[in-house]
């Protein structure tokens, strides 16, 4: 699969208002997420991959397309309902656009089958099987001695007839349909049994003599409950049973000016999320109609949002045999190194991070360089210190086992002014972000749920510390988040530094998220809602302007996602003017490169491999004395106009050559890199180049880290090559 689906976007034609001399081309968000999600399943389809790698893969596609129902699905249903036109510029109304992402979405969940199944063969020639409940009947006994008592106790039928309304079926859950009849009346019922979340769906089966060391044998959940239905239907007569699945709307519409208590207010919402309208019903291409159309009707689901699958439903659960313990079959695992002066001062002692910034500026590149060793280690170091005064910190996601809030909870303990600002608005983690924000409140922190109608996005750290008769500001300036475990897979960069005017912009913005502040003005920082928009507009066109004047020029954005209407027309304002523009861009965009005389000059790329591409850098040449950003934002309507982010100047020469060394790797990719077409097609970069495959991106700058570590651990010879990994 070199080729993905066309999100053509309508030819550039007329006139329009003010800076547009011509309606210009905008590709769908929608439709452009489904071909990163094709980008992602390729991964998986990919033989080159090691096979445990290629099933993890599968097991993320099908996780971002239950979001993505969730969320995207269930927004363009809300806007086809309200015939509200969804793109710019006459494109493809929201009606239009459900019913092509449905086919498209269709299409890509018949290629994940086949590809499970393709894979299924080589993880059974591996040793690792799923196998059906029906080819292993020497273990049948067994498994109904399981069933008997592990399982059986946890289910609860349901039927359905006149004295029972149809049950209600929760969101990403699987159940059982289950088609019954009476034998003493001849009457047909039907009735739908839940597979328990609670329980592993791969049932390993029992060791058999003749099954060597190191292989694995598993049946489903699912089929098991099916063989052993006449337990839990006893007297009836069970005709036929098929697994199907359920997917609701999960978007919060929270009225935060009506909500005089916003804890209160997200719990409350959380528990009508469980109600959420059905957006998609999964089933079992062995499914019959009649079937379905009892599914259909209880649920209010149309055929439109019936997707049959062929084979195993729900292939997240795949996760769990990505992670065994099969180093033939896996990526070499990489443990991130320390960065370089962040390094131990002995054995004994941990680095003291404060001297490490008062001698400079430090870039940190997650998870190349240890998470642990570098952010953990700043809060742990505050945490103790007595010099420390104050802890301001914002949280947006983080996990349930996160050292940085046990660090923060230490330091509130100890009397030291702790101020966290926790997003519990942040989707689909509203609820461990709650239960953090009451233990945080139980150990004297001062604990701020945000401000109304934003989210706070921004990854920041601010630490207050006397030193002799004055106070210095220290401060971590993130694009990722404050997470632990993702911190080892997601791709990020992160400032360290106590320059006095960044300081004190942190200062100003905490006191804007936890005070009644209205300040707009920042002296390094660029802050959204408040100018980050106007601030990359300011900066694309000044590059335009150096391009016109013959001046060096030239852009460079790595993003997640670029939609907003204003950035991307601007972006095609500068590259008619002559600036050449490379964006590298992970998930959806809305921008067409390559079209004549509009975005000839742009390029943009997209880099799926191992590690996920999460930071944001902003890179421009301006006129030969070129300026680096980091920040917490992509270029979407939402991060711009309904979020809290920021974004810091990377002014530092070392960490200014590591940027750039990072976005020339990505930019040079022609193994994990995919290119956008003026058709609005992606390919591959290494289909393109006739290339295969001989630059890794990721490889190189795990190399390079590497390399880095090493070198400076050669310049302390008491020091072994064993304290630079001792942290993940």
């Amino acid at each position: 699969m070199t080729a993905l689906p066309s999100n053509r976007p309508e030819p550039a034609a007329g006139k329009a208002k003010r800076h547009r001399a011509r309606r210009v081309p905008h590709l769908s968000r929608e439709l452009s997420w489904i071909e990163f999600n094709a980008r992602v399943l390729h991964e998986a389809a990919d033989a080159r991959n090691p096979l445990l790698e290629r099933v993890k893969f599968l097991a993320i596609f099908a996780s971002n397309l239950d979001e993505f129902f969730q969320v995207r699905i269930s927004g363009l249903r809300r806007a086809a309902r309200l015939a509200r036109v969804a793109t710019i510029g006459g494109g493809p109304s929201a009606t239009e656009q459900l019913s092509q992402a449905r086919r498209l979405i269709k299409d890509l969940v018949e290629e994940h089958s086949s590809i499970y199944r393709k894979i299924r063969k080589e993880l059974t020639r591996e040793g690792i099987e799923i196998l059906d409940y029906g080819k292993v009947p020497q273990h049948h006994a067994a498994l109904r001695e399981l069933f008997l008592a592990e399982i059986y106790p946890v289910l609860t039928p349901l039927a359905v007839d006149p004295g029972h309304p149809f049950p209600y079926i929760s969101s990403l859950t699987l159940s059982v349909a289950v088609s019954l009849r009476d034998p003493a009346t001849d009457e047909r019922r039907f009735a739908r049994v839940k597979v328990p979340p609670v329980l592993n769906r791969l049932i390993e089966l029992p060791r058999e003599p003749e099954q060597p060391i190191g292989q694995h044998r598993y049946t489903l959940l699912d089929q098991v409950i099916g063989a052993n239905l006449d337990i839990l239907f006893n007297g009836m007569e069970v005709l036929r049973h098929h697994l199907f699945r359920l997917t609701r709307d999960a978007d919060l519409t929270l009225d935060e000016e009506d909500a005089s208590d916003l804890l209160v207010a997200i719990e409350e919402e959380l528990r009508r999320r469980r109600f959420g309208e059905p957006v998609r019903l999964e089933v079992e291409r062995s499914m019959p109609d009649e079937m379905r159309d009892v599914l259909r009707r209880g649920l209010g689901v149309s055929i439109d949002e019936t997707y049959e699958v062929r084979g195993m439903l729900d292939l997240t659960s795949l996760g769990r045999l990505a992670e065994l313990d099969r180093p033939d079959l896996r990526t070499a695992p990489w443990t991130p190194v320390v960065p370089p002066r962040f390094l131990p001062l002995d054995e004994d002692e941990p680095a003291d991070v404060f001297a490490a910034m008062r001698a400079g500026d430090l870039l940190v590149h997650h998870p190349y360089e240890s998470f642990t060793a570098s952010v953990e280690r700043l809060v742990e170091q505050a945490a103790d210190d007595p010099d420390v005064l104050a802890i301001k910190q914002t949280l947006y996601r983080t996990s349930l086992d996160s050292r940085v809030v046990h660090h923060l909870i230490r330091a509130a303990e100890r009397g030291k002014q702790v101020v966290v600002l926790v997003e519990i608005k942040a989707r689909f983690d509203e609820e461990a972000n709650i239960e953090w924000a009451r233990k945080l409140e139980q150990s004297g922190a001062h604990v701020v749920y945000g401000l109304i109608g934003l989210k706070t996005h921004c990854k920041t750290l601010l630490v207050v510390r006397r030193e002799g008769s004055t106070l210095r500001r220290y401060v971590h300036i993130g694009t990722g988040n404050y997470n632990t475990r993702t911190s080892r897979t997601y791709v990020d960069l992160g400032l360290f530094t106590c320059r006095p005017e960044i300081g004190e912009d942190v200062s100003d913005l905490f006191n804007i998220l936890t005070g009644l502040s209205r300040q707009r003005t920042f002296r390094r920082l660029i802050v959204a809602p408040t100018g980050l928009r106007e601030r990359f507009l300011q900066l694309v066109e000044r590059e335009a302007e150096h391009a016109a004047a013959g001046r060096p020029s030239g852009i460079v954005l790595k993003m997640n996602a670029l939609i907003d209407t204003a950035c991307v027309e601007a972006l095609y304002r500068a590259s008619t003017a002559g600036v050449d523009i490379d964006l590298i861009i992970r998930g959806a965009c809305t921008l067409v490169p390559g079209v004549e005389k509009l975005s000839e000059r742009i390029r943009v790329r997209s880099i799926i491999g191992e590690f996920l591409e999460h930071s944001r850098i902003w890179r421009f040449e301006n006129g030969g004395q070129p300026e680096w950003l980091i920040g917490s934002g992509d270029l979407m309507d939402r991060n711009l106009d309904r979020r809290i982010e920021a974004f810091v100047p990377i002014q530092d020469p070392e960490a200014q050559r590591l940027i750039d060394e990072n976005l020339a790797a990505l930019l040079a990719d022609d193994r994990r890199a995919w290119a956008l077409s003026a058709e609005g097609t992606w390919e591959r970069v290494e289909t393109l180049r006739g290339v295969a495959g001989s630059i890794d991106a990721q490889l190189v700058l795990k190399e390079s880290a590497l390399k880095r570590a090493l070198d400076a651990a050669a310049a302390r010879p008491h020091q072994g090559v064993g304290s630079l990994q001792p942290w993940a």
